[in-house]
């Protein structure tokens, strides 16, 4: 059988499973929808496989990379879930005080992509925590169908607040020089947006494909902007003119980015919505980013 490609796949699935990965739809109905899509030798169970992540063929940077020092942590967090356990990496025999990034999951847990993310930072020369926000919960539970479960059962406000607390534990870190930004995706887009209402110190912050503040949050910003968008994304796309309009207004630094052709999630190469092309670009210009603004205080 003729392997599958997201060349096969219409927009009309991309768009159903963007619907199931955000909660829009159970998976029963996801499943009852998709099967509409197969036809001939596209089979529902080929399509299912087609579109759930793929984390044992795309990790970047091995957990072991001999270049890194990479292990678990667990940070204070009093006014969110109380203990959380993150990803700590930073380059192997480091002797000086490096920059430091957050990098904030999708809306499942810290899965292996997200790891792999805070790893490819690291590379880059910086100190990078990856919170696990289902910490209070057990942790990401090893698959992002009850990962996302698992989330549903905490406030975004109170995780926000996890994820701040980690934007104190790493500025303080002996090893940070006390400049720190965020990256997010998805559900950690808007938290990298918030982050930047809530901590006036915060370095840089690049979402991806993030919700944006409301127009009263979005007033508070003084943090530069690098945000990530797909072209194909109207869910989320539709609130960036307003947004748009407050940073300027106010001055902000900003670039916003539109990548054609793509998808919610393109960033993400454990899944078939991943655009390479878009992703390495949209990377390339993240890490520039923060080698910029994360200068030491």
């Amino acid at each position: 059988m003729k392997k599958l490609t997201k060349e096969d796949i219409s927009q009309e699935v991309f768009d159903l499973y963007d619907d199931y990965a955000h909660n829009k739809i159970e998976r029963r109905q996801f499943i009852e929808k998709l099967s509409v899509f197969a036809v001939g030798t596209l089979t529902l169970p080929s399509l299912l496989s087609f579109m759930t992540p793929n984390y044992q063929d795309t990790t970047t940077i091995q957990p072991d990379d001999s270049r890194l020092t990479s292990g678990f942590i667990t940070y204070d967090s009093p006014k969110g879930g109380g203990k959380i356990k993150g990803l700590l990496s930073q380059p192997k025999g480091n002797k000086k005080k490096l920059p430091g990034i957050i990098v904030v999951h999708e809306n499942r847990g810290l899965n292996p992509y997200i790891e792999d993310v805070g790893r490819r930072a690291a590379i880059e020369g910086f100190i990078t925590l990856a919170p696990d926000a289902l910490s209070p919960l057990g942790g990401y539970p090893g698959n992002d169908d009850d990962g996302r479960e698992l989330q549903k059962k905490r406030t975004r406000e109170e995780m926000l607040e996890d994820f701040i607390a980690a934007y104190e534990y790493l500025k303080s870190h002996k090893d940070c020089n006390g400049s720190v930004g965020v990256v997010g995706f998805c559900f950690g887009g808007w938290i990298s947006n918030m982050m930047a209402v809530k901590i006036p110190t915060l370095g840089a912050a690049v979402p991806y494909y993030g919700g944006q503040p409301t127009a009263e949050d979005a007033e508070k910003i003084t943090t530069p902007l690098l945000l990530n968008y797909a072209s194909l994304d109207t869910r989320v796309n539709e609130g960036w003119p307003a947004y748009e309009a407050i940073l300027k207004k106010n001055k902000v630094e900003h670039t916003a980015y539109f990548y054609e052709g793509v998808n919610h999630g393109f960033h993400n190469n454990t899944t078939p919505r991943y655009d390479e092309k878009a992703a390495t670009l949209s990377w390339t210009r993240t890490i520039a980013f923060f080698r910029e603004k994360l200068k030491k205080k």
